[in-house]
């Protein structure tokens, strides 16, 4: 995903148990259909010059709006409707010292974050991104909380030793992951097609995906499937361990972070401040860490060299 998370759409940028992960997925649409209800209510920024004014807008109302694509760890709706996720918690934490109280969801599809952001669909996407050169042209990115490594799920004992790309490529094995995962570019990479993956809505159905022998590994960021497998507690699969892809033939690490409209440089100047206080006192990992970060994954990285 990455992923996520976290994720590529081009080359060049690139729990429970199962039943109640399923429950979540259910309410995750059931508040995106409420999410596109409400879509009148949205906040647009007028001082388009001066760095935008949303922030102010946004402390006067009340309430920011948060894009999420509904992939754990980074951003979903649990089973009881709740918003959840690595993103949402640390939004919590960062608008309320910018002075807006509450967060409020507006689920959609991962490739629809930045077509639904500079729409005004919403007000900043929260869903783990990964920053890439290409959009770095669409968006504005805070700078990264975490960066990543790949993981696949393949069957019980990995029958086809699948532990990197390469060895997808090599056996000729199918491969599924993410639509709009940073996988799909990695893979390519490596010598795979896209015409020939398996594309999938999120980890959960990747999962399924293999368990099932319609896929013979699950390529994602290597938080995502290594929760999804030890949730589960699946008896038919596992995670690998975790690798560095390659782009553009170098290694490549992933790195997430929140987005904003290309004119909000203030309010993404103002989420920045209050994040690398988080980073320097340690915080921003113990809000991570619950949902399966290692410290390993937290970054120093800055979003000016990631869209170089």
């Amino acid at each position: 995903m990455a992923p996520p998370q976290r994720n590529n759409t081009t080359r060049a940028g690139r729990r429970l148990n199962r039943r109640s992960l399923l429950a979540g997925a259910a309410a995750l649409g059931a508040v995106s259909a409420l999410g596109a209800t409400t879509a009148c209510s949205r906040v647009s920024s007028a001082d388009t010059e001066n760095g935008g004014d949303l922030l102010e807008r946004l402390k006067a109302q009340g309430t920011v709006k948060l894009g999420l694509a509904g992939e754990q760890p980074y951003s979903y709706i649990d089973k009881h409707g709740k918003l959840t996720g690595s993103s949402p918690a640390i939004a919590r934490v960062i608008f309320e010292r910018l002075g807006v109280a509450k967060v409020q969801p507006f689920p959609t599809e991962f490739n629809s974050l930045i077509p639904g952001l500079n729409s005004q669909q919403f007000d900043v996407v929260a869903a783990g991104m990964y920053i890439t050169p290409t959009r770095c042209e669409q968006v504005l990115f805070a700078d990264p909380e975490y960066e990543m490594r790949d993981a696949f799920i393949v069957r019980k004992g990995n029958p086809k030793n699948l532990n990197n790309y390469q060895d997808i490529a090599k056996a000729g094995a199918k491969m599924a992951t993410g639509t709009g995962y940073a996988e799909i570019a990695y893979a390519e990479e490596a010598g795979l097609k896209e015409s020939e993956m398996l594309l999938l809505p999120d980890q959960l159905a990747g999962l399924l995906a293999v368990e099932q022998g319609r896929a013979d590994v699950f390529a994602g960021t290597a938080v995502t499937v290594r929760n999804v497998v030890r949730q589960t507690k699946s008896r038919k699969a596992e995670f690998t361990e975790a690798f560095t892809p390659k782009l553009d033939g170098k290694p490549d690490l992933g790195t997430g972070a929140f987005a904003f409209r290309k004119n909000e440089t203030r309010l993404r100047d103002a989420f920045n401040r209050e994040l690398h206080k988080m980073k320097e006192s340690g915080e921003l990992f113990r809000i991570m860490k619950p949902f399966g970060f290692v410290e390993e994954e937290m970054t120093t990285m800055t979003a000016k060299e990631r869209c170089a």
